[in-house]
């Protein structure tokens, strides 16, 4: 098991970002239904937290992505997180709004680049996929060259990684839901009937809680 991945494991459930309901689940944007809850804003309060994500998103772009010129983040999640990577690596920072706004300059792209110029895309969570490869086909189409997405946390669904396979988007995420789970269960914070119910819901997501 990574190190790092542990690690970032570990301040998630020492912080409560990772929260576990199996009798009264929680209902995900795509709506789905799920007893886990994983809400990385919460790092953000937390400095030495928030200072460790900050530090290993950095190491992972100098690592995987050494030509990066420019930083986006995905509102509204990865956005102060996006900033804090951008100012330690010293690149300029963009967002990416789920859809143009209705008023004003009608962006969904915020903030100034150029075309051609070669991004990491920041990304708080990654469930389905869905909106975070929205971002990067927008920025594609805006003439961006997207190198790849950098995620805090990511649930490792065969949905998400057949997304970005077919998107042609590499995503490295900092930590997963296997090494979660382990950690959580080395700590004692989850208990055996939790672990059994954990492992249910990931063979169906979609359909688990239904009926």
């Amino acid at each position: 098991m990574d190190n790092s991945a542990k690690k970032i494991a570990e301040y998630l459930l020492q912080i409560k970002a990772i929260k576990l309901q199996p009798s009264n689940p929680f209902t995900w944007a795509s709506g789905w239904k799920s007893p886990i809850y994983c809400d990385n804003r919460r790092t953000l309060s937390f400095p030495e937290v928030r200072s460790y994500i900050r530090d290993s998103f950095a190491t992972a772009i100098s690592m995987y992505y050494p030509g990066t010129e420019l930083i986006a983040g995905v509102a509204t999640g990865a956005i102060a997180h996006g900033v804090l990577v951008a100012e330690k690596l010293g690149l300029p920072f963009i967002y990416v709004r789920p859809e143009a706004k209705g008023h004003g300059l009608g962006n969904r792209i915020e903030g100034f680049f150029e075309k051609g110029q070669k991004l990491v895309v920041i990304e708080d969570l990654i469930s389905t996929g869905a909106s975070s490869l929205g971002a990067v086909k927008a920025l594609r189409e805006a003439g961006c060259a997207v190198l790849g997405m950098a995620a805090i946390f990511t649930y490792e669904f065969a949905r998400s990684a057949d997304g970005f396979k077919e998107a042609a988007c590499e995503l490295h995420a900092l930590s997963n839901y296997t090494t979660l789970v382990s950690t959580a269960v080395d700590t004692g914070y989850i208990t055996d009937d939790d672990v059994e119910t954990l492992k249910k819901w990931r063979l169906n997501p979609a359909g688990w809680g239904i009926g």
